[in-house]
């Protein structure tokens, strides 16, 4: 796959298990992905979940999304993005966010892109050759 097919992929399968780590510790929980465009890829979080906490100590995360046969694994960084215009967006797409927002303003809600972005796929077929790295 190429980075073009990665992201059509992606979007496709935009629910997957977002890794992170905090002290020694790795923590794994499902996430919906918000989208994958020029950006990179955009993960929505709220200040009140753990999540935050964790990126905002050690920003090193993993994406696995998974779909028709095929792993698709993305390592990098977390980078916030500050864009008022894309957290209305992301909250208009995501009406389940608007009571919590309405309660404690859009300053609680928190985007991030994976910047240095590294994808890996794995299929059943390849599952004995090297993996290749390509950079989104």
């Amino acid at each position: 796959m190429n980075k073009e097919e990665i992201i059509s992929f992606v979007n496709a399968n935009p629910t997957c298990y977002l890794a992170t780590v905090e002290g020694d510790a790795p923590h794994v929980r499902a996430v919906g992905m918000y989208k994958a465009d020029e950006r990179g890829i955009l993960i929505q979080l709220s200040t009140t979940k753990g999540m935050y906490r964790e990126l905002t100590g050690n920003p090193k995360v993993e994406l696995c999304f998974n779909g028709d046969g095929k792993v698709v694994r993305i390592s990098g960084t977390a980078e916030f993005i500050e864009d008022q215009g894309l957290k209305e967006e992301v909250v208009k797409a995501r009406p389940f966010l608007k009571g919590l927002v309405d309660a404690q303003g859009h300053d609680v809600i928190k985007i991030f892109r994976v910047a240095n972005a590294v994808a890996t796929v794995w299929t059943m077929a390849t599952n004995l050759e090297p993996r290749k790295f390509i950079k989104l």
